[in-house]
């Protein structure tokens, strides 16, 4: 199955709590209703780190000084194949600026699965918590409900 896009997801470390992203304000919006890390599609020529640095900052305002790439995630949903590159980000700084996409907030990370997220973010958000070693995992959907998963 070829790949349709390449996306970033970072979430931003500060003390024990992580910066999510509450999408709140877009209409018709694919993850409404649920709290993401912060991040977005690569552009064309552009490295996943590039996107991620790039997305950090128009979402939050937030210069990224230093990154990592944690794992990769491919989704596979009504009929598309999107891999994504996660990021747990510490060095950055800044001030925080209304986000047009939704509400930031830093969630304690003990708290995190009590907030609504997508099922597959329940898979590999562990991982990154735990900081595994540099993770795969596929996470299959249908009809927003996740039917499979595994870690390769």
């Amino acid at each position: 199955m070829k790949i349709d896009r390449y996306s970033t997801c970072c979430y931003l470390k500060k003390d024990e709590n992580y910066l999510l992203l509450y999408r709140n304000k877009k209409k018709n919006d694919y993850n409404k209703g649920k709290w993401i890390g912060v991040g977005g599609g690569l552009e064309n020529n552009e490295t996943p780190d590039e996107c991620a640095i790039r997305e950090v900052k128009e979402e939050t305002g937030l210069d990224v000084h230093s990154l990592k790439c944690a794992g990769e995630v491919d989704f596979i949903y009504d009929g598309h194949y999107e891999k994504m590159y996660i990021y747990e980000i510490t060095d950055y700084n800044g001030d925080l600026i209304d986000c047009n996409e939704g509400e930031l907030r830093y969630i304690p990370i003990k708290d995190i699965f009590n907030y609504p997220m997508w099922e597959g973010d329940k898979v590999f958000l562990p991982l990154l918590i735990n900081h595994e070693p540099y993770f795969r995992v596929r996470l299959i959907y249908e009809n927003d409900i996740l039917i499979k998963s595994e870690k390769y």
